[in-house]
């Protein structure tokens, strides 16, 4: 038999919803990946050490890593709505999913708002730097730079959390997480430390999103 809360929500629909937001938020790391690493090893003229993942949303094909940001973003979305949801208490309830939400519609954005042309990709562009950003351009790396900051934050709360709970292994992963993503970008490496960024990030999502699932 299905109980019913104080404000008429049966718990088992609303289990089972939150099984779902959180399922969602785990499939947007995977999806993410495989689509840019199936980009990456067909589009002629890329090359992770000098061009970064968000590249791929330029040119005729670029619609597909739009696309692939515009999903990644949406799952973590539903992963925040999702942790709303799941944790009800103690440090983080509130701050976490607000964090992981500023993820989400940060990558969104950076998928609606692509980056320039440069260094020869796509096939055609001139080999070199742009000589002045886009106003796009522009609003993508601000989207992207908020929403790592933000996703750090939530490592680094969600390290707070493991370690009161004397989880101690989750609590140091989720340290780790955000000490990765908030290392100053290299000039010299920054497509590559942009991807291990991008594969550290969604790691911890993923990781936390099946956790907390299991848990619900």
């Amino acid at each position: 038999m299905t109980a019913t809360t104080a404000t008429g929500v049966p718990v088992r629909r609303s289990a089972r919803t939150s099984g779902r937001l959180l399922l969602a938020g785990a499939l947007a790391g995977p999806i993410f990946f495989a689509s840019a690493t199936a980009q990456m090893l067909t589009r002629e003229g890329f090359d992770l050490t000098r061009h970064p993942i968000s590249q791929l949303a330029t040119g005729d094909l670029g619609w597909i890593q739009i696309l692939t940001f515009v999903l990644a973003g949406t799952g973590a979305l539903a992963l925040a709505a999702g942790i709303a949801r799941t944790l009800t208490e103690g440090i983080g309830r509130r701050a976490l999913p607000i964090l992981v939400g500023v993820f989400g519609a940060g990558l969104v954005a950076a998928g609606i708002f692509t980056m320039d042309p440069e260094k020869g990709f796509p096939a055609g562009t001139p080999d070199g730097p742009v000589a002045q950003m886009s106003w796009h351009g522009v609003a993508h790396s601000a989207a992207a730079a908020v929403a790592f900051t933000a996703l750090a934050a939530a490592a680094a709360v969600m390290s707070v959390r493991c370690a009161r709970r004397r989880a101690v292994a989750s609590a140091v992963l989720s340290a780790v997480a955000a000490l990765v993503l908030l290392v100053p970008m290299s000039p010299d490496r920054m497509s590559v430390q942009i991807a291990v960024n991008g594969l550290v990030a969604f790691t911890w999502t993923t990781v936390l999103a099946v956790s907390l699932r299991r848990a619900a």
